[in-house]
């Protein structure tokens, strides 16, 4: 055995993953280094070496080179140990399928699924599955970030699940059998049409989970998709088609391309457009005419006032209705005849029924009674009803429209996501040598595991994968949120979707197609949008029995047609129509969402609106929410003076060199400068170079000249601390008491950058400097060092800066009883610095975007009602899972459209508001339903002649009237809700200092009872003193 060492190093200056990887990548390189496990939460690094080329110090002395601050803390012999990955990576690799090319005369091969904790990153998932293939008996394994578990292919003769656990808990890792053989549940996706309400999607879940071999049944009303999971062995696919089928609606199999289609309705709201028109254009006219005979004429009341014309008992009125009604009844109808149809075939009744009888017996009634008049020469025209078809189409088909087309926006995220992904890919083939000998363009989909790609600058990473040549940094901003660039250098994950921003790179694909990070974070959304809300339930119980019972009451009173019933019968369908109940929540709905957007915020729909005034907590999410969303300098610290160099030339050569930087820090520095020096020019520059996620260096020329040219902010060069006019600070600070004396040169050499590119350019870092630069990471911020003549003359400190109505909002809701909590990738200090600085009490830092998503379902369960503001791409998941997804309009299409509500000013006073109007629209609904049930209980009974004996009825024209009279009743109650007026930042300010006021008051009210005799003085929670002089009591507060 090799003598090994097994040496703890402390390491500091660490900020994110790409710390963690470039040190674990470097140093794992060096020959003789046997393995290293680098925690970014401990800045702890544990290195197993062989002793015959290596010692703790020196180790120590690498990683402090790269810019690190790192000190030996302990040595101790080891035996050679399996690597262990760092457990505090956060790059997010997502499972693959294990592959399905096993022979069919392998009977002993069979496959187990384990549970695997403890896996923090890519790095875990490539440890465990180099490793476990390594075993005796293992001929196939795929570990799963996302879900935490792994799926294994075996032979049973040789291993058994149990061995393979704990094969997977001696690398380090907890781990359980799941599932010693395959799972016996299949799943089916099935799209299926026909469905117009919850009663169709409930009856089709209750029919499925009925038959044998069923696990579970999804239907989602709004994508119109089933989701089902079955045993093969006792049900098949083509018997589950068979039973949706055989209950009225269309069913085929959905591939992913289907779904996608689908769920944009477009067949949907192009059908329902027409049909809306066509009644429409029909119907303007029979109301116009309508209002004309039956309330001016009252032809309906004086029938001798009905004159006939052309043909006895054939009036005006009754034949341009005919001729109108006729062409809405059979086109503007077709769709409600074919549903119906359906429905009643199979012996169910649902809303498209009652539609079809109301319209049906009133317009056949109308032509059988004006026939029978006709044909016997009736002295007077017959009173008809031949109105009510186009009324009642007219509002039914514009609400079907309306609400096939807000269920098309509401699954627009999707296939936004699908956007992201590149559409081809240059794959490459070496020689043994490792020379390229072929390139071709290929399709994505084609694209297999382990396949050579290229990537040239500026391209979409088609895949996940594995750089093994090339350096370059990418924008994974889409995934992560965070906008600063991740260097990418061999052995480093790329997240396919990501955009290659620097260099040349060449990638070994990992994961693809449908077990990319792309196509998971896919799934995670439309999985989150199928889950149904526990008030959906009640209400889908609620709309299953609503018709039927209708239909009921109208079959009991035809049974009274030998007993002139059959007046009442029409009069009970032209009142049963649901149209105000109906009419209740979209007309709210649509004034409450109009008012919404006209204010900045954009409400989809009547889901998020419901749930929006239940919510009893919100979640924010850091970067872009709570804070700008880019970096910005905070502070400069000078270690000269102004004696020897002004502070507006020092901007001018930090400004000047970072002019033609493309990196987030470098247009930082750059619009600092800028804004400073108010003006867009810069001093001349040569011999630009740069080092991806390192630094620039160049040489700027005449900057005393430049600077003469220009006008300069008025510094006032006194003190050593300076608030600048845009609120960033300058300070003075001089390294071991020594000031910097900078050259006066025309030309000078500017480097900036982080330790490792200062000290790869010459440049000593003094441990003063090293130890400045550790405080501020420490606090969360990102700092750079400049150095001038080589020379370190001062440090830049940029942060991303919180924004300022934050503390505001967080009080506001606070106020309102509502919990509110920060959920963050970042570290745990920069995350509470953050939620110090905004009053946020609760935090969970450094969480995975794959387990934002199981965050927001624990505080579901824990506190009810969660609303969830994002940004990203990375918070879609979370986004969709909370009961209100909140997104921020300057964030990712995805997170837009994964939202139930988009604040598009990108300011969180309009979060205020939105549960604010969410709880007036709210409230209007309940009064609206209120209005159209009480109509429905009283106006049915007495339209069916329930109340005739006490002599209380009316005739169907009245029931028509008050029809169309509870309609306006909804519609008019809910315009209110334009009164409605957002909150702004001074009225919300105004509330707070309102309500500490009278906080204040309660309190010095209480103390003011109390009598006090002599000189005392009470100190007082609030800044308030109560003070005793000569007797008199006074009460002093500061306000």
């Amino acid at each position: 055995m090799s003598s090994q060492k097994e040496a703890i190093i402390s390491v500091n200056g660490m900020t994110c993953i790409s710390c963690v990887h470039n040190i674990e990548a470097f140093v794992s390189s060096k020959p003789g280094i046997e393995s290293i496990n680098v925690s970014l939460g401990e800045k702890i690094a544990t290195v197993h070496y062989d002793t015959m080329l290596w010692n703790g110090e020196k180790i120590a002395e690498i990683i402090d080179d790269m810019g690190f601050d790192a000190k030996l803390i302990s040595e101790k012999t080891s035996e050679i140990k399996k690597q262990n990955f760092s457990e505090d990576t956060e790059k997010l690799i997502i499972k693959n399928d294990i592959e399905k090319n096993i022979k069919s005369n392998t009977d002993s091969y069979q496959k187990c699924s384990i549970s695997i904790e403890g896996m923090t990153c890519s790095s875990c998932v490539a440890f465990i599955e180099r490793k476990m293939k390594q075993v005796n008996g293992i001929h196939g394994i795929v570990v799963s970030l996302m879900f935490s578990k792994a799926e294994v292919v075996f032979d049973c003769d040789l291993i058994s699940p149990e061995e393979i656990s704990s094969h997977i808990k001696k690398l380090g890792f907890s781990s359980t059998v799941l599932d010693a053989h395959c799972s016996a549940l299949s799943k089916l996706n099935v799209i299926i049409d026909g469905m117009n309400s919850q009663t169709c999607s409930n009856r089709i879940e209750s029919h499925i989970l009925s038959l044998k071999g069923i696990e579970s049944c999804t239907v989602n009303l709004v994508s119109c998709n089933a989701c089902i999971e079955y045993t093969s062995s006792l049900i098949g696919a083509r018997t589950i088609l068979q039973v949706i089928e055989s209950l009225g609606y269309t069913a085929k199999l959905a591939t992913h391309e289907d779904r996608l289609n689908k769920i944009d309705h477009c067949d949907d709201i192009r059908r329902w457009y027409r049909s809306f028109i066509i009644s429409l254009v029909f119907g303007i006219p029979v109301m116009l005419i309508m209002i004309y005979f039956h309330w001016y004429r009252h032809t309906h009341m004086h029938h001798e006032n009905q004159t006939p014309i052309f043909v006895p008992a054939l009036s005006l009125d009754n034949l341009i209705l005919l001729f109108l009604a006729t062409p809405v009844q059979l086109i503007g109808g077709k769709y409600f005849y074919i549903q119906s149809w359906k429905a009643l075939k199979h012996f169910t009744a649902n809303m498209d029924v009652l539609i079809v009888l109301a319209t049906s017996i009133a317009y056949g009634y109308s032509l059988i009674i004006l026939t029978i008049a006709i044909l016997f020469e009736w002295q007077s025209s017959p009173m008809t009803f031949f109105d009510v078809p186009p009324m009642l189409l007219v509002f039914i088909s514009l609400g079907r429209w309306l609400e096939f087309k807000a269920k098309g926006k509401t699954s627009e995220a999707l296939s936004k996501l699908m956007s992201l992904q590149a559409k081809e890919a240059i794959i490459i083939e070496k020689n043994e040598e490792g020379i390229t000998i072929s390139e071709k363009n290929m399709d994505v989909e084609l694209i297999q595991r382990g396949d050579l790609i290229k990537i040239m600058p500026g391209e979409k990473i088609p895949v996940d994968g594995i750089v093994i040549e090339g350096y370059s940094s990418a924008d994974e901003s889409f995934i992560t949120g965070e906008s600063m660039p991740v260097v990418k250098q061999i052995d480093s994950p790329v997240i396919g979707g990501s955009i290659n921003q620097g260099g040349l790179l060449i990638i070994k694909a990992t994961h693809v197609g449908q077990d990319s990070t792309l196509a998971q974070i896919v799934l995670l959304v439309e999985e989150a949008q199928t889950n149904k809300a526990p008030i959906q339930r009640l209400t889908d119980k609620i709309a299953g029995v609503f018709v039927p019972g209708y239909r009921d009451n109208k079959e009991k009173s035809l049974e009274f047609i030998i007993r002139q019933a059959f007046e009442y019968s029409i009069t009970v369908l032209s009142i049963a129509c649901p149209c105000s109940l109906g009419l209740a929540t979209p007309t709210a709905i649509m004034v409450g969402t109009g008012v919404g957007a006209r204010n900045g915020i954009l409400i989809k729909g009547g889901e998020p609106l419901e749930h929006t005034h239940k919510v009893k907590a919100v979640v924010f999410d850091k970067t872009g929410t709570i804070t700008e969303g880019k970096p910005k300098v905070s502070k400069i610290t000078g270690f000269f003076k102004f004696e020897n160099c002004s502070f507006d030339k020092f901007i001018t050569l930090i400004g000047s060199s970072e002019s033609n930087s493309e990196h987030p820090i470098g247009k930082a520095i750059k619009d600092f400068s800028k804004e400073i020096l108010k003006n867009n020019a810069w001093a001349e520059t040569s011999s630009f170079r740069s080092s991806t996620g390192n630094g620039i260096a160049c040489i700027v020329n005449n900057a005393d000249e430049f600077l003469s040219s220009i006008t300069t902010f008025p510094i006032i060069e006194t003190g050593k601390s300076i608030i600048l006019h845009n609120n960033s600070l300058f300070t003075q600070y001089f390294p071991d008491g020594n000031c910097v004396i900078i050259p006066e040169k025309k030309s000078l050499n500017v480097i900036i950058g982080n330790e490792k590119w200062l000290m790869n350019n010459g440049i000593k870092v003094s441990d003063s400097v090293k130890h400045l630069l550790k405080d501020e990471r420490n606090s969360g911020n990102i700092v750079v060092a400049v150095a001038i003549e080589n020379i370190i003359c001062g440090i830049i400190t940029i942060c991303d800066q919180i924004k300022n109505e934050a503390s505001l909002v967080v009080s506001s809701l606070q106020n309102m009883g509502i919990q509110v909590y920060l959920l963050t990738g970042d570290n745990k200090q920069t995350a509470e610095r953050t939620a110090l600085a905004c009053g946020i009490k609760k935090v969970f830092s450094e969480v995975l975007p794959n387990e934002k998503k199981k965050k927001i379902e624990e505080l579901k369960k824990k506190v009810g009602h969660v609303a969830m503001v994002g940004d990203g791409v990375n918070d879609s998941p979370a986004l969709a899972a909370a009961d209100v997804g909140i997104a921020i309009a300057r964030g990712s299409d995805v997170a837009i459209e994964s939202a139930g509500i988009v604040l598009v000013n990108n300011n969180l006073i309009d979060l205020v508001g939105a549960i604010r109007l969410s709880k007036k629209t709210t409230t209007r609904i309940h009064t609206n339903i209120l209005f159209a049930t009480i109509y429905n209980f009283i106006g049915i009974p007495i339209a069916a002649g329930v109340f005739k004996p006490l002599g209380l009825s009316i005739q169907p024209w009245m029931a028509a009237a008050a029809m169309a009279l509870s309609s306006v009743s909804v519609v008019t109650s809910s315009l209110f809700l334009k009164r409605f007026k957002k909150p702004t930042y001074e009225t919300l300010e105004m509330e707070q200092k309102y309500k500490s006021r009278k906080r204040s008051q309660i309190r010095s009210s209480d103390l003011i009872k109390q009598k006090y005799y002599g000189k005392e003085k009470f100190s007082i929670t609030g800044n308030e003193e109560i003070m005793k002089d000569s007797g008199v009591n006074l009460l002093k507060q500061e306000v």
